[in-house]
């Protein structure tokens, strides 16, 4: 009998350690397919770069004949330099993975440095480092395109003495504005969400009566809306909070306000039963104490135990935040998907979750941008963990 019990329990451990094992290796699968295919892409250029490019398009007939331009020692062996024109090239990919010639280097002295604007003839535009070359017609009517490569740009230029016309763009695909938008999110729905959700669950616990019908259905209801789907909460910010944010700001479309509002109803339950779980473990005793000494219920609660729970409500804080930062389905309804550099509040925007929604909709889906996107995410979510950890840590001892 007791030999059956034992092969039984053995089994049943194995079972467990077979089906958690499983788990371990999806989720190791998983982060290793994100990483080995986004930090190709990473660079401080995605971060801080803008979405849209900007395309300068000039000219220079004046014929050169000489070549009087050094190279300067900085430049790698990966760079070509064109000492007829002063200009290096080198070769590199955008953050979507496609072949491009970088300008990295322009010498002050360069006729490349200021020459004529092709759609302006009063303007001028300076080619500078860190552009992309994207065609030159040289006066001779040979063309350059990114597929020919740095090396061969560079051989063109050594050996023509005048451009008819050359196209050159800014690097463009950077997620600076979603980052940006991210964070405005986090924040404004936090200002918007935390105070009704700590003092909800401050009410509910400490001042509502046991055992009230009422707040039994209250508790109910917010159970029942942490298990709502996101993209109904899209549809109440479309239909609601845009009209009411247009009527008050004059805003036309989704925008940041109406965002962070639905953001704010969604993880209302989740601010809401973490502070209240959080309640239920603070000890009667302290309240009992506080209220011997002399304190009234108000200074009990605010100044004794909101003291003592704000480990849970940072925790609560963390999970918030991981769900405003993870959102995508509510956020296409209620602030659109309209990827942007400069951000203003009562205008459309996307966050760093649509934004790779926004790279994997079209006909042909960027993994790669939208791993180097996630791997962005998951070290947010990293930092802040460790960062309210920390806090928690601070607080407690």
């Amino acid at each position: 009998m007791k030999s059956k019990r034992y092969v039984k329990d053995k089994l049943t451990q194995l079972l467990i350690s077979l089906v958690s094992l499983v788990g371990l290796i999806i989720l190791v699968a998983v982060f290793f397919y994100v990483f080995s295919n986004g930090s190709s892409l990473l660079s401080w250029n995605l971060i801080t770069g803008d979405y849209n490019s900007n395309v300068f398009n000039g000219y220079y007939s004046t014929e050169i004949t000489t070549n009087d331009f050094a190279a300067p020692s900085s430049l790698s062996d990966e760079e070509y330099f064109s000492t007829r024109w002063g200009i290096s090239f080198m070769d590199d990919e955008d953050t979507e993975g496609h072949h491009i010639i970088m300008i990295t280097y322009v010498d002050i002295d360069s006729p490349l440095a200021n020459i004529p604007d092709k759609n302006d003839e009063t303007a001028t535009i300076s080619i500078s480092s860190g552009q992309k070359l994207m065609t030159v017609r040289f006066s001779d009517n040979t063309m350059l395109l990114p597929s020919n490569g740095a090396e061969k740009a560079n051989q063109l230029f050594d050996t023509k003495t005048s451009i008819a016309d050359i196209m050159v763009s800014t690097s463009g695909k950077g997620i600076r504005g979603s980052l940006i938008t991210t964070l405005y999110l986090v924040i404004m729905t936090l200002v918007i969400a935390l105070p009704i959700g700590v003092f909800t669950a401050i009410y509910l616990h400490e001042f509502a009566p046991k055992k009230n019908k009422f707040v039994n259905v209250l508790r109910r209801l917010i159970e029942m809306l942490t298990g709502v789907p996101s993209i109904i909460f899209g549809l109440l910010g479309a239909a609601v909070f845009i009209p009411i944010v247009s009527s008050l700001t004059g805003a036309d479309t989704g925008n940041l306000i109406s965002g962070s509002l639905t953001l704010a109803v969604i993880i209302l339950p989740v601010i809401i039963s973490s502070t209240e779980e959080t309640l239920k473990t603070i000890p009667d005793e302290y309240r009992q104490a506080s209220l011997a000494l002399g304190a009234n219920r108000n200074q009990t609660t605010f100044k004794i135990i909101l003291k003592s729970a704000i480990p849970g409500i940072l925790s609560a804080v963390l999970l918030s935040v991981g769900r405003i930062i993870g959102e995508s389905a509510a956020l296409i309804y209620a602030i659109g998907t309209s990827i942007k550099d400069e951000i203003i509040i009562t205008e459309r925007s996307t966050s760093l979750a649509v934004h790779i929604w926004s790279v994997m909709s079209g006909e042909v889906p960027n993994f790669e941008l939208a791993c180097a996107i996630s791997i962005i995410i998951l070290i947010v979510v990293l930092v802040l963990n460790l960062s309210v950890k920390f806090i928690v840590r601070k607080i407690a001892y």
